[in-house]
């Protein structure tokens, strides 16, 4: 037995080092660290390891005075269930409304049914992966679902209640990034041709200013500035529920090009007296609520009738961003329209779009390399 592992010194008092039910403990002897107190110590460890092996083992009899003995089988028995509603609970005033709903789903639907009535220290990895192989959700859905139950363990783990985090050893699935497909200028008029005026007006709106359909839903008539030729992007609505942007880049000012202008200057007459929401669904005459009402009120059927192939309605944003790239408009200053931080979104994504700067980048170089030679270019 190596003593240095399962005795231990706190101060001037011994301590046990020991895992339990995958738990571990490190109750207080009381002894002081004498060579005697030691090996009584040890022997001790001895006896302990024996009773949790035929299963007899009482933490409270061994150690009476410790706090621990009041805790030791709630924190052992502890369940996913339990463990994921204090996660709810600790977290329900610091998580937007939108996050809330999403864990509270996954974990009613997905969590509680499959790992409920089972003990952190007994959930493993290889159960956790079996039941992500019969799963039919996507990918992506996955790893959302995933978020609340690596959390629980992740925190279990730090307060070593388990001896080991599962989760540790369960990677994210990869996600296959949608290409942009934007729409040619052909399909957006046939589309806008489709729409009632007010459902042209928004879609015309969004492929020129790039918005996020969350953002075009919230946007508010005190948010355009027509005299400056800007919109004042400050809020989304998601799942019904006005949130601010995730970033500061989210918060940004968007220039108005002709299109979007004559857009505006057209629902006017249909919302523009109520000073408030900007876009409304022509079938209620009310404001737009989310994103799905759009695609099947509006996208849907019009992409139908003008007879374009299906793509989401995110495409309106792609093909902004294609347009504004394609004509030689700055990649940073494309960035900042559409709210990223930098413009490493936008070399990823639309990099196909982006023309080369200077078609005569690096004739210099090679003028000087065919007059002088290589060694001349090289000791200039």
């Amino acid at each position: 037995m190596d003593r240095r592992q399962v005795v231990k010194v706190r101060g001037k008092s011994l301590y046990l080092d020991f895992y339990y039910q995958g738990i571990r403990q490190r109750p207080s002897l009381g002894l002081e660290a004498t060579k005697a107190n030691k090996l009584h110590a040890e022997r001790l460890y001895s006896a302990i390891q024996h009773e949790i092996s035929i299963g007899t083992f009482d933490f409270a009899k061994h150690f009476p005075n410790s706090k621990k003995s009041l805790s030791i089988n709630n924190s052992s028995n502890k369940t996913v269930s339990l463990a994921l509603d204090e996660y709810m609970s600790s977290g329900r005033r610091s998580f937007e409304k939108s996050t809330l709903k999403g864990y509270r789903s996954a974990i009613e639907f997905y969590l509680k049914p499959n790992f409920g009535d089972i003990k952190l220290a007994d959930l493993t990895s290889s159960m956790i992966k079996s039941w992500i192989g019969c799963l039919t959700i996507s990918a992506k859905r996955i790893n959302n679902v995933l978020i609340p139950l690596r959390t629980i363990f992740a925190d279990a783990y730090a307060d070593e209640i388990i001896d080991r985090d599962p989760m540790v050893r369960v990677k994210n699935l990869s996600i296959k990034t949608e290409e942009p497909n934007p729409l040619k200028p052909a399909e957006v008029e046939a589309i806008l041709n489709e729409l009632p005026q007010q459902g042209k007006n928004l879609i015309q709106f969004a492929l020129w200013t790039g918005l996020r359909t969350s953002e075009l839903i919230a946007l508010e008539w005190g948010d355009i500035d027509f005299l400056l030729g800007h919109v004042c992007v400050r809020r989304a609505v998601v799942n019904k529920n006005i949130k601010q942007p995730k970033t500061k880049a989210g918060e940004r000012e968007v220039k108005l090009f002709p299109p979007a202008i004559e857009a505006l200057q057209n629902q006017k007459q249909f919302t523009f007296l109520e000073n408030k929401r900007v876009f409304h669904n022509p079938q209620t005459n009310k404001a737009w609520e989310t994103d799905a009402q759009i695609r099947r009120i509006l996208w849907i059927p019009a992409l139908r009738q003008a007879g374009v192939a299906y793509r989401n309605p995110y495409q309106t944003r792609h093909t902004y961003a294609s347009t504004l790239l394609s004509v030689g408009e700055n990649p940073l200053w494309v960035a900042k329209q559409m709210g990223h931080k930098d413009w490493g979104m936008i070399r990823r994504v639309y990099g196909r779009w982006i023309p080369e700067i200077d078609s005569t980048a690096g004739s210099k170089t090679m003028q000087i390399w065919s007059q002088n030679g290589h060694k001349e270019t090289l000791n200039a």
